[in-house]
């Protein structure tokens, strides 16, 4: 007897849907991670940015429209995480923006050590991002 090959109608984003377990540490992670982007990390930039400014000095080299549009970029990503329909792109863009913030900690600010957590937090975006791909699709359709 031969094998027979899978179905060409089975459902692609069936293929990519994570199961229950991986499901809940998925939006766990993503409530709480969108929580510290919207309360601790995007929030002060957009309500205090001059504060930001005086008090941290390798911020002095970011022009202060560019503090408000990340501001508003994580802000944005951190509800993105909590919404379903866009909850993929919001972590490939969290990932992004993420490793733009380690090369800005390693480069700029002249403090390597601090690039860890950003590379921490882009490795995290970039595996909700690959287990929400389905999103991102669906979102192309």
């Amino acid at each position: 007897m031969t094998a027979s090959a899978p179905s060409a109608n089975f459902s692609t984003a069936a293929a990519h849907t994570p199961g229950k377990i991986r499901n809940r540490v998925l939006w766990t992670l993503q409530i709480v991670l969108g929580l510290f982007f919207i309360i601790a990390s995007g929030g002060p930039k957009l309500v205090i940015p001059n504060t930001l400014m005086e008090n941290a000095p390798e911020n002095l080299t970011i022009p202060i429209g560019l503090l408000i549009f990340i501001g508003v970029a994580e802000v944005a990503g951190g509800i993105g995480l909590m919404v379903r329909r866009v909850s993929g792109l919001a972590a490939a863009g969290l990932s992004v923006l993420t490793v733009l913030a380690a090369a800005t900690q390693a480069f700029i600010a002249d403090k390597p050590a601090m690039a860890i957590f950003p590379l921490v937090l882009a490795a995290i975006f970039a595996w909700i991002a690959y287990e929400r791909r389905d999103t991102i699709t669906a979102l192309v359709r």
